[in-house]
This record gives C-alpha cells, sequence and structure tokens, in this order.
C-alpha cells in the first residue's frame, strides 16, 4: 500500500502509467501523514509540503517489523534489499 498527499485522481493516473496493482491512498489533508511524523516541511513544488519517502514493513498483526526512513525522494529501499529483510525476518533474524 502506498500513501500520497495527492489527489485520488492524480494517484490513479499514476497507477495506471506505472503499472502498480497495489493500493494507493490520497492523504490529501497530510492526517495520516503527521500522524506518523512523515511531513518533509516544504520540501515539495513552491515550498509545499510532501511526504517524506518511508517504506515499512508491518506484519499480519500490524506490528512494523522494519523501516526505511530518508530525506531524499531519491533514496528508497531497492527491492533485493526488502526481499532480504522478509527473508531475515521469516527466519527469525534481524528487525
Amino acid at each position: 500500500m502506498a500513501i500520497s498527499v495527492d489527489p485520488p485522481e492524480r494517484n490513479r493516473e499514476l497507477c495506471g502509467k506505472q503499472g502498480y496493482t497495489f493500493t494507493f491512498l490520497s492523504d490529501v489533508s497530510s492526517d495520516a501523514i503527521r500522524l506518523y511524523d512523515l511531513v518533509h516541511e516544504k520540501a515539495g513544488p513552491g515550498g509545499t509540503d510532501i511526504s517524506r519517502p518511508a517504506e515499512f514493513l508491518i506484519d499480519s498483526q500490524g506490528t512494523v517489523r522494519w523501516a526505511n526512513l530518508t530525506d531524499s525522494i531519491a533514496v528508497r529501499a531497492r527491492p533485493e534489499q526488502v526481499l532480504k529483510i522478509v527473508d531475515d525476518l521469516k527466519l527469525g533474524g534481524p528487525s
């Protein structure tokens, strides 16, 4: 799942262009983004607030098992990094 400050129409457009098949939620008022302390103030176009890049792995009980937080929209976890974390968690390794 992804959460974005963009309106639903823009998220639908992005998902269609990129071929994303996962759920994309719109948080145009930034309520959830603020609740989880993920606001990157004045980092968006024209100095608007945007969501700080973040990835989380959450288990079926709702426990955050891994988090990746950055200050740059260009820095994201690589798929192979996430897959390794998932494998480690399955084996009871580091979280």
